[in-house]
């Protein structure tokens, strides 16, 4: 069957996925995107997004945004909500980086000061935050100290002099969780975890420094610091490293079981899970909670040593250079959280896999691929009714990592991006290859679905002039 062929238009800017299409599916599906978006999307897509549809206690509709792609069990780029006491608590519907997520940083210098400077602060910057495949950080915690970060999160960072308060009031949840117990994360994946504390990883991970080239909302923009064009930000991207992925590889192995133990019918043996009250759902959350702590306390040690960096480089403290945070947002997560369906208010487990929250009037921090723009929007009380309070992440793969090495080489990469001003630096050609701008969706397309569906608004548009790719 061609799953993308059934798709009905409801606007320009929403796709219906009847349920009709197939007698499991309990639900309908949603695609957000704009003609061009829907043109490009693979029929696999679609046909996961059906699959999901089929999931116990599945609360209508499940969604696939803009960025949405194949990935493992629910399209990356995907949300999908399940009642709180009839659904479903899933791993492999949250993925494998747990957290993966984005802080953004704001500075009071502009392009014209950090131009000269560029050569010499992007290999500082690379000296500072290791990277790559298995790179290991400059910390070294002991089992207690680890058990304090999965529980605690950016509290313990703040209190170990990375970041300060203030940075607590702009990342989500506070940086912390609630919930989380660390007896229920294994020790092979504590032991990942431990030596990667501040570390930025490898794929799709990056550092940006940016610069503002528009500002769409003016008054937002201000309110979160955001004043010139020009003006410098910076943009982080990483996750929970080792030990997140080893949290979600041992729970999809305990809820694969949990498939058999309580008889639940599957069309893909990669949507395994376990009923949402039951104890493999609830040890998973709160392993998974302590996984997001973890990638939240990550980026806040990296955040430091990023103003760290710029001190050295401008010979300025960081306070003095405005380098506050915008905000921090997580993608990758399952959230338990209280929607209106039909009417009436509902507890659900809103599962966000490439995707992040899209709350009234909170940030939203779209990265586009290395090379092309990133966005900061603003989520709406739309977002709220049309799609659990959910928004794209980034532009989303069109092309897969091997399908990319097979078309790009690394160093003319580097070499096209500085002839347009960019610096760039990483471990190795293969993954400026890996990460080439055109594997990608057009990023503007992305943000033309979720600004016309009126998910999220556009505030800001940055352009990217130094990267770091891990």
């Amino acid at each position: 069957m061609a799953y993308k062929e059934k798709l009905q238009p409801i606007n320009e800017y929403e796709w219906l996925l009847p349920k009709a299409v197939r007698k499991e599916m309990k639900v309908a599906g949603k695609l957000i995107a704009n003609k061009a978006i829907y043109n490009s999307m693979e029929d696999d897509t679609i046909q996961q997004l059906s699959n999901v549809c089929t999931l116990p206690g599945v609360i209508e509709p499940v969604i696939a945004l803009p960025d949405a792609h194949f990935g493992y069990g629910l399209p990356m780029g995907a949300v999908a909500a399940f009642d709180a006491e009839e659904g479903v608590i899933s791993s492999g519907l949250c993925g494998f980086d747990i957290n993966c997520g984005v802080n953004s940083i704001r500075t009071n210098l502009s392009y014209k000061e950090i131009k000269n400077k560029l050569k010499e602060l992007v290999p500082a910057l690379f000296n500072a935050v290791p990277c790559g495949v298995g790179s290991k950080g400059k910390l070294r915690l002991n089992s207690n100290e680890l058990n304090e970060v999965l529980v605690n999160g950016c509290e313990w960072a703040v209190e170990k002099g990375y970041g300060v308060k203030e940075d607590l009031k702009y990342i989500e949840e506070n940086g912390k969780m609630q919930g989380a117990d660390p007896k229920k994360v294994s020790d092979l994946a504590k032991q990942r975890g431990s030596p990667q504390l501040g570390t930025l990883g490898a794929g799709n991970h990056f550092l940006e420094i940016q610069k503002v080239t528009n500002m769409f909302d003016e008054a937002k923009a201000k309110e979160w610091g955001i004043t010139d064009k020009d003006q410098v930000l910076i943009m982080l991207h990483c996750g929970s490293r080792g030990l997140g992925h080893q949290v979600a590889s041992d729970y999809l192995k305990i809820q694969e079981r949990a498939v058999q133990k309580y008889k639940i019918w599957l069309p893909d043996r990669q949507l395994a899970c376990a009923p949402a009250k039951s104890q493999e759902a609830l040890d998973y959350f709160a392993a998974m909670k302590c996984a997001v702590n973890y990638s939240f306390t990550n980026r806040l040690v990296m955040t430091q040593w990023i103003r760290e960096t710029f001190e050295k480089i401008f010979n300025k403290d960081w306070e003095s250079m405005g380098m506050h945070t915008i905000y921090g947002i997580c993608h990758n997560v399952v959230k338990k959280e209280t929607h209106t369906i039909n009417g009436e208010k509902k507890e659900l487990f809103v599962h966000r896999k490439g995707a992040t929250r899209s709350f009234p009037d909170q940030p939203v921090l779209l990265a586009g691929s290395m090379g092309t723009a990133s966005y900061i929007l603003k989520g709406t009380e739309t977002a709220m009714q049309k799609s659990f309070g959910s928004s794209a992440h980034g532009a989303g793969r069109a092309m897969s990592r091997h399908g990319a090495l097979g078309e790009f080489r690394g160093n003319e990469i580097q070499r096209e991006l500085a002839a347009r001003g960019i610096i760039t630096k990483s471990p190795s050609p293969k993954s400026l290859a890996e990460e080439a701008p055109e594997a990608y969706k057009d990023v503007e397309e992305v943000i033309n679905s979720v600004h016309g569906s009126g998910i999220s608004l556009k505030v800001a548009r940055m352009e990217p002039i130094g990267v770091l790719k891990g």
